[in-house]
């Protein structure tokens, strides 16, 4: 990747990263965690990645996202209104009386969303489903799909990587969002998941594990992933809770936290001052 793009995703990604602290600020509590855990992967594959069109949401042959762990809502809805999707003044919105923009992500209420999400280790099964009703279609779009490592936890998401190998569903890339913490604690803690590489390799999927807030190894990765076209690809993101907040980075207690505005506007001037970088 050259230091031209790389600049110009970290700038989008610093940018995404105060919207979303920001809409959560105005609500007042929020899933600031997990949002901006994975800032960098939704910046990276909106604007740079994906083939979508903002005039055409629902463009047939546009790329799909589900964004399985939908409580991470704020991170998407942010990167879709700099897209385009829809006007930013409706970020502070979000998840009040009204919003189309709920705590977690409905495609019937958001334009942008592909896919309602939120009851967790559902989306991974909607994503696989996505990719073969393309295959089916002859669409040669790509489906991408991001879980979190709690929700790893869950049998569904094995069923779904178990049927993806089975049906060789190669145009789907997804990404396991690993910062290690979830609503109860340390993830090893609540239900170990290690080694996941082995877990998915064994599941017959094409597995890498990067640094997750880089977009070059995030760029390099999603190359490796499309060469290997034979077969569903896991992308392992090793990432930092709340990355960038100085209120949330790297605590448990980010999953779901009260933010007040003040406490919004200090973590982005923080941010701003290059105290934290995303």
């Amino acid at each position: 990747m050259d230091k031209q793009l790389e600049a110009a995703l970290a700038a989008q990604a610093l940018e995404a990263r105060k919207k979303t602290i920001a809409s959560i600020g105005e609500l007042g509590v929020g899933h600031v965690g997990g949002a901006l855990s994975v800032i960098e992967v939704l910046t990276y594959l909106y604007f740079h990645e994906m083939r979508v069109d903002p005039a055409q949401p629902r463009w047939e042959d546009r790329d799909r996202l589900v964004l399985s762990k939908g409580h991470a809502g704020p991170a998407l809805y942010s990167i879709l209104a700099m897209k385009g999707f829809f006007p930013e003044e409706m970020l502070y919105t979000l998840n009040q009386g009204g919003t189309s923009l709920p705590s977690h992500c409905d495609r019937n209420l958001t334009t942008g969303i592909d896919m309602t999400t939120g009851s967790l280790g559902q989306g991974l099964s909607a994503a696989v489903g996505i990719a073969l009703a393309c295959r089916m279609d002859g669409r040669s779009n790509w489906t991408y799909a991001i879980i979190g490592d709690g929700e790893s936890q869950e049998g569904q998401i094995w069923e779904a990587a178990m049927s993806a190998a089975h049906f060789r569903v190669s145009q789907l890339i997804a990404f396991t969002d690993y910062n290690k913490m979830q609503i109860d604690g340390m993830t090893q803690e609540i239900m170990n998941i290690d080694n996941l590489e082995a877990k998915w390799l064994s599941f017959g999927w094409h597995v890498q594990r990067i640094d997750g807030h880089s977009f070059p190894h995030i760029a390099a990765s999603v190359g490796k992933a499309k060469e290997h076209s034979c077969r569903p690809s896991m992308i392992i993101l090793d990432t930092v809770k709340g990355k960038g907040c100085c209120y949330a980075e790297n605590k448990v207690s980010s999953h779901n936290m009260p933010l007040s505005r003040e406490e919004a506007q200090e973590a982005i001037r923080q941010l701003e001052g290059g105290t934290h970088h995303g």
